[in-house]
């Protein structure tokens, strides 16, 4: 072999900014795309780090993530794999808050889950987090850097087997917050309580961190204000759009009077009652706007009884299952992209609409400006909350050709300049690299396969049925590591005694006790 052969060998093997590529395992307890924004991030953060060359294995539970492997080059040094981390999947459909049957039950923490449901709590984010600890542990040695896409669960304290970085979206202290002023009723305000009793816990972990990414500045100030974190341990790194994918296409025309929207009926911070009770008075001005909503139609609830209000079953459309293709189609015959939201800690419909040259009306909630750029400029930006003021701005699109292209066009650069997910890939990557200098661990190893350990007494995908006590960890572990920098107490009223299952169990029960005392009525709720 030649020098100049050899040497082009050895830059094969290291990632784009020169160094060693870095063995990632990225958590997600809930990572479908189409579920929701965190399985967005997944899909497209694990492909766009694998293109700098570091190896990614995402470690996720139902429903489980879509991820891009066939879009990373197979001759250099990265990759992609799915690791599952099975739950009951208590919420899947057609059956959500079912009873499992008796052989389900793997051992104490699927029995915990059960509970907690049946009690009107989430519990995924503190169950998969006690399995991810498991299963990291298991495997100390083979990553790098251990990154959670916010499941902020007590399991993920102390020492999971390398330096963890954790991504916050933002504070869901903020939706629950909205939910509740929402909410119609004592016993519906009560329900919501018991739902979002795991912000408790998240809370507590999240003080705990060491490095916190976050996807705007709106969103690390909220982290600050409403979770308790360090500001010196934030670090902003926005997301962006798929640019490749959302990209203008003269080929696709647009049909009149179209308006498109990404948004959850039955979630209120989405702002979707707003938009419909707009699209009433634009209909006055511009009889052919029609709204197609990227979502479930609801059947009952504030957006059902505004449809049904202002008699615009036939204006308004609900469309779900539909293809990436589909989705940017969808978006590229729109006259005008719609963002209502009374709050939002990103906004990748916002960016995704802009990608497209869409041009867009979005609202002023939380980091919404962050994307969309100034009024005038690259959108319309509209007070969230104020029908009236959406109205007007979606009758100004829809009535002005020259308006609409000025802004779809000065909308895409702003994305290209700014939010693509390659420019994400890198600022994170910049982060991990901090943190296992932090840790005193420089990954000295050569790149070996992202998949399980060969290791048939390790735990995989198809074998997680080990007993809590075979694999009981120290819980002390959560107890040193505290604060890494002394600024947090280390227990704030959660007893351990002996394991981190206890110590999970334990806390858990006391979110379960404190819900319980404030209602005793149970809602079912599904998620996706």
């Amino acid at each position: 072999m030649t020098a100049e052969a050899s040497q082009a060998g050895s830059r094969r093997d290291l990632a784009a900014d020169g160094e060693r590529p870095l063995n990632i395992a990225l958590l997600t307890y809930k990572g479908n795309p189409f579920c929701g924004g965190q399985g967005v991030y997944v899909r497209h953060l694990s492909r766009e780090l694998a293109r700098l060359g570091h190896q990614v294995e995402v470690i996720g539970s139902q429903p489980y993530p879509v991820l891009d492997e066939d879009a990373v080059p197979v001759d250099g040094p990265g990759g992609i794999s799915l690791t599952e981390l099975p739950s009951l999947d208590l919420y899947r459909q057609p059956d959500p808050f079912r009873t499992p049957k008796r052989d389900e039950y793997r051992d104490w923490v699927d029995a915990l889950e059960v509970a907690t449901m049946w009690t009107g709590g989430f519990p995924e984010p503190l169950t998969f987090s006690l399995r991810a600890r498991r299963h990291l542990r298991a495997r100390r040695g083979e990553f790098d850097v251990v990154h959670d896409n916010q499941t902020l669960g007590y399991g993920l304290l102390g020492d999971v087997g390398a330096p963890l970085v954790t991504t916050i979206h933002h504070p869901i202290t903020v939706d629950r917050q909205l939910e509740l002023d929402a909410a119609e009723g004592w016993q519906r305000r009560m329900s919501v309580r018991r739902w979002y009793a795991f912000t408790r816990m998240q809370k507590r972990v999240a003080r705990r961190l060491p490095s916190v990414l976050t996807v705007s500045g709106t969103s690390r100030q909220e982290i600050v204000d409403h979770l308790g974190v360090r500001d010196d341990r934030m670090h902003v790194v926005h997301i962006g759009a798929d640019t490749d994918l959302f990209s203008p296409n003269p080929a696709v025309a647009e049909v009149p009077g179209r308006i498109v929207t990404t948004s959850s009926a039955d979630v209120p911070l989405k702002g979707l009652v707003f938009l419909v009770e707009a699209l009433a008075k634009v209909r006055a001005e511009h009889p052919a706007a029609h709204l197609v909503v990227v979502g479930k139609r609801p059947t009952e609830g504030p957006v059902a009884q505004a449809i049904e209000r202002y008699g615009l079953e036939g204006a308004v459309e609900f469309v779900k299952g539909i293809s990436d293709a589909e989705l940017v189609d969808l978006v590229r015959s729109a006259e005008v992209a719609c963002v209502p939201s009374l709050y939002e800690g990103f906004s990748l419909p916002a960016a995704e609409a802009m990608a497209t040259a869409t041009p867009l009306v979005a609202t002023t909630g939380g980091a919404i400006p962050e994307v969309a750029g100034p009024d005038g400029e690259t959108c319309l930006a509209v007070p969230p909350g104020d029908p009236g003021a959406l109205a007007a701005a979606l009758s100004r699109l829809l009535g002005d050709p020259e308006l609409r292209r000025r802004l779809g066009r000065a909308g895409r650069e702003r994305v290209l300049r700014r939010f693509t997910w390659a420019r994400a890939a890198e600022g994170t990557v910049a982060h991990y690299r901090e943190a296992v200098a932090r840790a005193g661990v420089r990954p000295e190893r050569a790149v070996t396969s992202v998949g399980p350990a060969a290791d048939p007494a390790v735990e995989t995908t198809a074998t997680v049925k080990t007993t809590a006590t075979a694999e009981a960890v120290d819980a002390a572990a959560i107890n040193r590591a505290g604060d890494p920098h002394g600024g947090v107490p280390t227990h704030e009223g959660v007893e351990t005694h002996g394991s981190v299952e206890t110590h999970g169990a334990v806390a858990a029960a006391d979110d379960v006790v404190e819900t319980n005392r404030e209602n005793a009525n149970r809602e079912s709720r599904a998620t996706c």
